[in-house]
């Protein structure tokens, strides 16, 4: 597990429900090891964003927004949010229309007890990651 290199971020994610802290961590552990793994997005920025935790590609300039969270609204689910001016989502309701529930344009949601298809997701957050690095100019 990567450490915090924020207390802001290391405090959102301690505000998350015990319950769903551990598979949120989990998602974020997802990240950092596909970007690592994942050829010229290089080191990721975690901050903070609509007081989310957010991973960006600052360094190199080669992905979209990651984003992760939590609504008291919905206590039994959490997401992972991509930017819903680009056509990632659209992609992977394409490339995996059961493996996943989406909220528009925008999101992944999981919920509390359903296991999380790793490879899947894998796929979904190396797009995103390299995202801008695959548009043509």
């Amino acid at each position: 597990m990567k450490p915090f290199a924020s207390p802001r971020v290391a405090s959102a994610f301690q505000a998350y429900p015990a319950p769903l802290r551990g598979k949120i961590m989990a998602l974020r552990d997802l990240i950092f090891s596909t970007a690592a793994a994942t050829e010229g997005v290089g080191e990721l920025e975690e901050t903070l964003k609509w007081g989310e935790p957010a991973y960006l590609t600052p360094h190199t300039g080669s992905g979209s927004t990651i984003r992760l969270g939590w609504k008291k609204s919905k206590p039994t689910e959490y997401a992972m949010y991509f930017n819903c001016q680009t056509t990632l989502v659209e992609t992977f309701k394409t490339t995996f229309p059961r493996t996943f529930r989406y909220e528009g344009n925008r999101a992944i949601v999981f919920t509390e007890h359903e296991p999380v298809d790793q490879g899947a997701l894998a796929f979904c957050v190396a797009a995103a990651l390299t995202y801008h690095r695959r548009k043509i100019p």
